[in-house]
């Protein structure tokens, strides 16, 4: 395998599910030597992996006051700072490694501790658009400096890939011109001719472990600190311009893009019909994530200033069975998380995890593609993963190599990189790439068993997007 050149050092921040599975991978693909690797993270957890491969392992807790002694030392010019961390600050990080010349990456755009649950905060101000908005207002003052990749990990980050080779596959399919678009407005265009109303980010996890979930713990396939704190976040969604009702607890931000809106309640207790092809229709959480947004906001076209085209973009999230029973129990103790974790890998015994796009709306109805890689496949790939966690450290990797190749690209979202490129290196790890059309709707055998009203005029109807 060509490793790509690499002479700096590697700066990761945390080291759970994702920072350990991806190390291996990172070593294979990239010429990095231990000497230059070193992992900073809040907790014991993966010592023993740090120690195998010979990487210098500090362990630390970052905060606002102390991230800058820790890491400065560590930083210089041509290194990367990989941050797979929960609670430190992206901006904060991202400004410390431009002041170094150092190249930049996280897997989502990450406030200090209490930004997701500060009561002094609205819903706005803890959601994902204010977290995205936050990173975003660095372009122009960092503009042509070191790369720094946002929010780019599976989803958010494959996915926005995914969307665009579907729509070049419906496109292919439905005898549109196939020429793959050069620019944003020409994707934009590419959606909007194709009818392309809504997108699905669909993913269900059927994963099982041989120890079922005991009351007073949270199991789940990657962090669990993670998936807590933006469950507990607004319920987002990237809004359509085709959508002609507005939800009664809906609302709009008053600054940034204005490509999304978010309810009053948390995505964790909302619920959204979707499909995948082995799982076929499910019901499955709005979880908030910046891929809504940002792929509502990348897709969106305008003409004399004014928005003329933009889909409906939302997560759709069943995740493994004993995480579902977690979070139920969470809810049920009005968001107090259970004093004990457990993140499975090894004890997997079956399952896959279908992650991909379903895009609704244009001429053959709706079109799923994405990753079906299977418990037993991710072991043969990588040590230290499992199937969720290994369609996220593909996108790691991918776009650690993207961002070394072009030093020089500013703050960057995954939906402006070259999907090519992050694709051709991300896909050996992403199990069977699907593509498969459906006649579902979410009105599918809607109203058989009790009278429901479908009526467009209906203020809580929604063709193409229904909440539960």
């Amino acid at each position: 395998m060509k490793k790509t050149p690499f002479s700096g050092r590697l700066v990761m921040i945390g080291f759970g599910s994702i920072g350990q599975g991806v190390l291996p991978m990172l070593f294979d693909h990239i010429a990095l030597t231990p000497d230059r690797v070193v992992v900073v993270t809040a907790e014991d957890r993966g010592n023993a992996i740090a120690k195998k491969y010979g990487v210098k392992f500090i362990e630390k807790r970052l905060d606002q006051a102390n991230y800058r002694p820790v890491l400065e030392p560590l930083l210089r010019k041509g290194d990367f700072l990989l941050n797979l961390s929960v609670e430190v600050a992206s901006v904060a990080l991202i400004r410390l490694a431009h002041e170094k010349g150092a190249l930049y990456l996280d897997t989502c755009v990450e406030p200090w501790v209490g930004g997701y649950t500060d009561p002094k905060l609205t819903p706005s101000q803890r959601s994902n658009y204010a977290l995205r908005e936050s990173a975003l207002k660095l372009q122009p003052e960092l503009k042509g400096g070191p790369t720094a990749v946002i929010a780019h990990g599976a989803n958010p980050g494959i996915v926005s890939h995914f969307v665009k080779e579907a729509l070049l596959h419906i496109a292919r399919d439905t005898g549109k011109n196939g020429a793959m678009p050069k620019d944003q407005p020409g994707w934009a265009a590419l959606a909007n001719d194709l009818g392309v109303k809504v997108i699905h980010i669909a993913e269900r996890d059927t994963q099982v472990a041989s120890e079922p979930k005991k009351p007073g713990e949270f199991v789940n396939t990657w962090s669990i600190d993670g998936f807590v704190s933006e469950g507990g976040q607004p319920a987002e969604l990237g809004w359509g311009t085709h959508e002609k009702h507005f939800p009664s607890d809906g609302a709009r931000h008053d600054f940034g893009c204005d490509s999304a809106i978010y309810l009053q309640r948390p995505g964790a207790s909302t619920r959204v019909r979707t499909w995948t092809p082995l799982e076929g229709p499910f019901h499955g959480f709005l979880v908030t994530h910046n891929e809504a947004i940002s792929i509502s906001d990348y897709f969106t076209l305008r003409q004399d200033g004014k928005v003329k085209y933009r889909p409906t973009v939302h997560y759709a999230y069943h995740p493994c069975d004993d995480a579902v029973l977690s979070v139920h129990e969470i809810c049920g103790k009005n968001w107090v998380q259970q004093e004990k974790q457990r993140l499975i890998v090894d004890e997997i015994t079956s399952g896959i995890d279908e992650l991909g796009v379903l895009l609704m709306g244009h001429a053959k109805g709706a079109y799923w593609y994405g990753s079906v890689l299977s418990i037993d496949e991710a072991r043969k790939l990588v040590p230290y993963n499992n199937a969720t966690s290994l369609q996220v450290t593909a996108g790691v990797l991918g776009a650690v190599i993207w961002a070394i190749e072009n030093p020089r690209a500013g703050v960057v979202e995954a939906d402006h990189m070259d999907h090519a490129r992050i694709m051709e290196i991300a896909r050996p790890y992403l199990g069977k790439m699907v593509g498969e059309y459906s006649d579902w709707t979410p009105l599918l055998r809607r109203g058989l068993l009790f009278p429901e009203s479908v009526d467009e005029n209906d203020p809580w109807q929604f063709k193409n997007f229904r909440v539960v």
